[in-house]
């Protein structure tokens, strides 16, 4: 029931700022949480991370790209978190072909809560992220290392075969497909 809750919030939320995107020449996008692979876990975790977000990217000339981000997805405990945060990404490849596609990587600073972590208030974190697409859709991935998890995870819950967890998501421009721009 949480998560359903905390969805329709998310999407009320994505409603309420669609009209902002007329006032912002940046780019907004939704975020829908998807999936993480556990890299090397010999344990079962919750790999299905459903939930729902927003990234804003500032419009630029340059090749460095700002965005925020907020989130809120199922974890690998199953269990609701939220992340709020930026990130500063570096364009290494466009082209105007198949609309635009592009390759940025780069790094994403948040905070985030997670039950069972920092007593469930929020913490501060960072992850290097890549994403590829286009001007319509395009896919993050995200990497967390093994060091930040053996720091993050009480030691009677930690896998000690995995060596990182990876995060994707998918993203589909708002700005592009709204009929007011």
């Amino acid at each position: 029931m949480k998560i359903l809750t905390s969805t329709i919030r998310t999407f009320f939320t994505l409603i309420l700022l669609l009209p902002v995107g007329t006032a912002l020449a940046g780019e907004f996008s939704t975020v829908i949480n998807g999936k993480s692979f556990h890299v090397g876990s010999q344990e079962t975790w919750n790999e299905k991370n459903y939930g729902l977000g927003i990234e804003y990217q500032f419009e630029t000339a340059s090749k460095w790209k700002s965005l925020l981000v907020a989130n809120g997805f199922r974890d690998s405990h199953d269990n609701m978190s939220y992340m709020a945060g930026g990130g500063l990404h570096r364009n290494i490849f466009t082209s105007e072909s198949l609309h635009g596609a592009y390759v940025d990587l780069g790094l994403n600073a948040f905070l985030m809560t997670r039950v069972g972590v920092n007593g469930g208030n929020p913490f501060p974190g960072a992850l290097p992220s890549l994403t590829v697409g286009n001007r319509y859709i395009g896919i993050n991935v995200s990497y967390l290392p093994r060091a930040a998890i053996k720091r993050l995870t009480p030691k009677d819950s930690m896998d000690k075969n995995m060596k990182g967890v990876v995060f994707v998501q998918f993203k589909m421009s708002m700005s592009r497909l709204l009929p007011f721009q």
